[in-house]
């Protein structure tokens, strides 16, 4: 193994991620396991998972390394998805679990996400940067009077089970959906969820074949620049939905079969409505970027919507706290309780699945969103100072309905608001506006741009 000098701005706010070998290799990684076992000292079987990416099964090694030396029993699970690591600790009663993976960053990154027991987060306030300081500081080789016994376990099956029943697939009709996951592995979860279930979906693939060196280029839909290629292969298809995932499977965007890419916001009113008919009079969650579609759906459909801070730990805290059923955040995120209040790629597109199977056609179900909330999708730009931009915003916007919960969001009634947050990681201020007409919503959006850009 390779020394590395350890780059603390790699240990984010809510995972480990850096370019391998430069800032995460495998020296660092066995590191990261023993200091996992010491700050979150499991008390029985921990998984680990990884990625497609190239470099992803030496690091899991390395990482079970560092965690058996310490004592730790691993139940290794392999290549999968996120999404799995979090049913495999929630279903099978783990102590702990690890992904190998950067998520939706170019192939030349990788990292880890990290949770507890029933798939509870580690982040900055829960042992990230405990972890951090540990590796950093060079921490003793932790030893143990027994080294960890390893097994492994092909989780698959189970998952692709429990993600069935979610839905009646009694209800099904004969589909076209087209899929992209981005060279990740959710193809092939999605092969055997069809498989297992005997659904009637005609599948064609884009991007489908596992491909760690992400062939074209960075693995995330929601970037502006890859949805054409996928809107255009829906449209060639004549497919009736479409259906994208970030490499790792924890995000999933649409398009309609009438070659809209729809942004999340609108997607999450519509399984607010499919999360309260299964669950009557409960409560969802939802965070302060865009709000207005998401309150009204949960009230119109006979249930109450609770703001959460930006980001999934707090949004799993928070659903844990007031007993919610679901959240779906604007990045694509969405989150169920149960599936352990944690976020899935899968268990969306089955809801939409059966969804339009009962009630028809996808656009049809979204124009009254369409045609009522009109955003600005989240604007980044470089600041020096964010706060102090955040600060003078603040006071040009005294006249408006302040709240400071993440950021600052600004309402003026309904007729229009904003919120604007600084970066976790990077020197960005982050502007999502939303207002009642298309008119309002672009003159306010190119008004707080020219006040944030000066």
């Amino acid at each position: 193994m390779t020394e590395v000098k350890i780059n603390k701005e790699i240990f984010k706010a809510y995972d480990i991620r850096g370019v391998y070998p430069e800032e995460i290799n495998e020296d660092l990684i066995y590191k990261i396991g023993q200091a996992y076992a010491k700050v979150v000292k499991p008390k029985g079987k921990v998984a680990v998972g990884h990625d497609v990416r190239t470099h992803s099964p030496q690091l899991a090694k390395a990482l079970i390394q560092g965690l058996t030396d310490a004592g730790v029993d691993i139940v290794d699970i392999g290549l999968i998805s996120t999404e799995m690591l979090y049913f495999a600790v929630g279903s099978y009663g783990f102590a702990g679990g690890l992904q190998v993976t950067a998520s939706h960053n170019p192939a030349e990154y990788n990292g880890l996400k990290m949770v507890r027991d029933e798939a509870k987060p580690v982040s900055s306030d829960t042992g990230i940067y405990e972890i951090r300081d540990l590796v950093a500081d060079n921490q003793e080789k932790v030893s143990a009077t027994r080294i960890g016994e390893i097994e492994q376990k092909d989780v698959l099956e189970d998952f692709a089970k429990f993600c069935l029943g979610f839905i009646d697939i009694n209800v099904l009709k004969p589909l076209k959906l087209v899929y992209n996951p981005n060279f990740g592995f959710e193809g092939v979860v999605l092969k055997k969820i069809i498989e297992l279930g005997s659904l009637p979906l005609n599948i064609i693939g884009l991007n489908d074949k596992p491909d760690g060196t992400f062939p074209k280029g960075r693995p995330d839909p929601f970037r502006p620049e890859n949805r054409p290629e996928f809107i255009q292969k829906v449209k060639s298809e004549q497919a009736d939905l479409g259906v994208a995932w970030d490499a790792d499977a924890d995000r999933v965007f649409f398009c309609t079969k009438n070659d809209h890419f729809v942004e999340p916001y609108y997607m999450n009113a519509l399984l607010i409505k499919i999360a309260l008919e299964k669950n009557p009079k409960s409560n969802i969650v939802y965070d302060p970027r865009y709000t207005w579609a998401l309150i009204d759906s949960a009230k119109e459909n006979g249930g109450q919507a609770v703001i959460s801070r930006v980001g999934h730990s707090f949004i799993k805290e928070k659903m844990r706290e007031v007993d919610g059923v679901f959240c779906g955040e604007s990045s694509g995120h969405l989150y169920f309780k149960d599936f352990w209040y944690a976020d899935s790629g899968m268990i969306p597109l089955l809801l939409i699945l059966e969804l339009i199977s009962k009630e028809g056609d996808l656009d049809i179900l979204l124009k009254p969103y369409f045609d009522k909330y009109f955003i600005s999708g989240e604007i980044n730009t470089e600041v020096a100072d964010g706060e102090a931009k955040i600060a003078q915003l603040k006071e040009k916007y005294a006249d408006g309905k302040i709240d400071e919960l993440d950021g600052l969001s600004v309402e003026y009634d309904r007729d229009w608001r904003f919120n604007v947050r600084t970066s976790n990681t990077e020197p960005l201020l982050r502007l999502n506006v939303e207002a009642k007409t298309k008119e309002l919503m672009e003159q306010k959006r190119d008004e707080l741009l020219a006040l944030i850009r000066t």
